[in-house]
């Protein structure tokens, strides 16, 4: 659109001066198009809206629904709401912390507190005030050589070809002048994630994109050279991702250009179908292994695992393994089935994979159980967006959380749901030169950041008060919720949560035999109690 504008104002400006050669008072028109066309130059070279730089003058109507919402702009905006992930409350708070305005609002709560499914926590009459730089993480087990100091709210896995190189450019450019840390997702470690100088998670996902050999194996020698990089502070390996648990990546060909080609290993022009499991393992002790060889090829930096709950058998079969084999991983990231993703089947998005809150809740009792939640870290991530969604999990596992959405959000993105086609509006997701050029990496760094240090800082005061020095001391009392018009109930109640070492007694929890019975550290297929 940005290239038919300067096609569009020159054809205009020709056919307008020819008919003034004949019929002067067509000159007249430039009354009206004169400044409908200096407005589309101040917007073709503006950088601060993505919109209305790649659609000059066309760009404002949105901008017009905006200021009049919410009822033109919910109704022809927003009208499909089951095509748009995040509601309009969730939206305005990131673009008002992105922007660094205020996020104060008038006139209390918009929720309706006597709603089944309400939730809050109760604050304390001695309130702290906390330091919001000190809310960070150490990872790092007893086999790490180089632990990170992480903090509780990074970038969620997305990769350079899903995401536009100006978007990676701002993530990783805002993941540094924040000091947080920006997951490269499974697509590889690209020249942009280096140049953004942002800390670095290097996810590793069943097509070993970066570290992968000519048949799509996994390349030690090519892995242990990338790894090496010092933006690189963790490696994650992808066992599945909420949103198509099962199926593997999906990177549509109209996106794979040469330079993605080139970095993925894979043909120009080609749908990229990573394959749905890892082929360097087959079994629970297979994949502590490769944890293990992974951590020693990098030179001892924190290794984890990322997956979305699926069979329990499979994950207390890990937990065996970690038990048999004394290998676990310095970090594990649960992502729920409500993550977000580029492209997935609807099916496999909207049915497969366990919600958030019961896998975090699953996985927090399973390493407890085993005794092995004092070893490992716990990142969680689905739809994180607000300092009390951060709160909530915090308090029943997660030790530090990630974001997706919101990032994109931070960066311009306006949920156009283009994401899978190599049209999107903005910039965002897409490989169109055109449109990139939309999005100007040096503006949204400064938005990236600003809605990291406001949702964090939101985060410290929050704890504060609670009357909590850190976050470490929320537990899962600490968050209420209605079940009903007249009963309320803290999640402590609503779920249960298991004791140190319960999964290690010969009379297991009624909830959890007939799963652990039929784990077994040899395999992930069903063995019989």
């Amino acid at each position: 659109m940005r290239n038919a504008f300067v096609v569009g104002v020159l054809f205009l400006v020709f056919l307008s001066f020819l008919a003034g050669m004949f019929f002067p008072i067509a000159l007249w028109c430039w009354v009206i198009l004169g400044p409908l066309v200096l407005l589309g130059i101040r917007d073709y070279f503006q950088t601060e809206h993505a919109i209305i730089r790649n659609f000059p003058v066309l760009g404002h109507v949105r901008y017009l629904f905006e200021l009049i919402r919410p009822e033109l702009y919910q109704y022809f905006v927003e009208s499909d709401t089951e095509g748009v992930p995040f509601g309009r409350d969730r939206r305005s708070l990131i673009y008002q912390r992105s922007k660094d305005v205020r996020d104060t609002v008038p006139f209390g709560t918009k929720e309706d507190l006597y709603e089944v499914g309400y939730e809050w926590v109760n604050h304390s009459m001695a309130p702290l005030h906390l330091n919001a730089a000190d809310m960070r993480l150490q990872i790092g087990g007893k086999d790490c050589q180089q632990p990170y100091s992480c903090s509780l709210l990074n970038i969620s896995a997305m990769s350079f070809g899903s995401l536009s190189r100006n978007a990676v450019l701002a993530l990783s450019g805002g993941a540094k002048m924040g000091g947080f840390a920006h997951n490269t997702g499974e697509g590889g470690v690209s020249s942009y994630h280096i140049e953004g100088g942002g800390d670095l998670i290097w996810q590793v996902g069943t097509g070993y994109f970066g570290c992968r050999n000519d048949d799509g194996t996994f390349c030690p020698d090519r892995f242990a050279k990338t790894a090496a990089q010092p933006n690189i502070k963790m490696i994650e390996i992808k066992l599945s991702q909420g949103a198509k648990p099962g199926h593997g990546g999906i990177l549509p060909g109209t996106k794979v250009t040469n330079e993605i080609a080139t970095i993925r290993g894979v043909p120009v022009g080609q749908d990229v179908l990573s394959p749905p499991g890892h082929s360097v393992f087959s079994t629970p002790i297979g994949l502590l292994e490769f944890v293990a060889q992974v951590q020693k090829l990098s030179g001892g930096k924190p290794v984890g695992i990322k997956l979305c709950v699926g069979k329990r058998r499979e994950f207390l079969a890990i937990c065996k393994a970690m038990r048999e084999t004394k290998i676990t991983p310095d970090f594990i990231a649960v992502d729920g089935g409500e993550g977000g993703t580029g492209a997935a089947p609807l099916e496999f998005s909207n049915h497969i994979g366990s919600p958030l809150i019961q896998g975090l809740i699953f996985v927090q009792n399973a390493l407890t159980g085993f005794s092995l939640r004092e070893e490992i870290r716990l990142l969680a991530s689905g739809k994180v967006s607000s300092a009390f969604e951060m709160l909530k999990l915090l308090a029943i596992g997660a030790d530090g959380c990630y974001s997706a959405r919101a990032m994109l959000m931070a960066v311009g993105c306006i949920q156009a749901l283009k994401c899978n086609s190599n049209h999107c509006p903005t910039g965002v997701a897409t490989q169109n030169e055109s449109l990139m050029a939309g999005l100007v990496p040096s503006d949204k760094i400064r938005r990236v950041a600003n809605y990291h240090r406001e949702t964090i800082h939101s985060l410290s005061e929050m704890l504060g008060a609670l009357g909590l020095e850190n976050a470490s001391q929320l537990r899962p009392w600490h968050v209420m919720c209605r079940v009903s018009p007249s009963q309320t109930r803290h999640y402590g109640e609503i779920y249960e949560f298991l004791e140190k070492g319960a999964l290690l007694q010969r009379e297991l929890p009624e909830s959890f035999q007939r799963a652990c019975q039929a784990a077994s550290a040899q395999t992930f297929n069903h063995r019989e109690a």
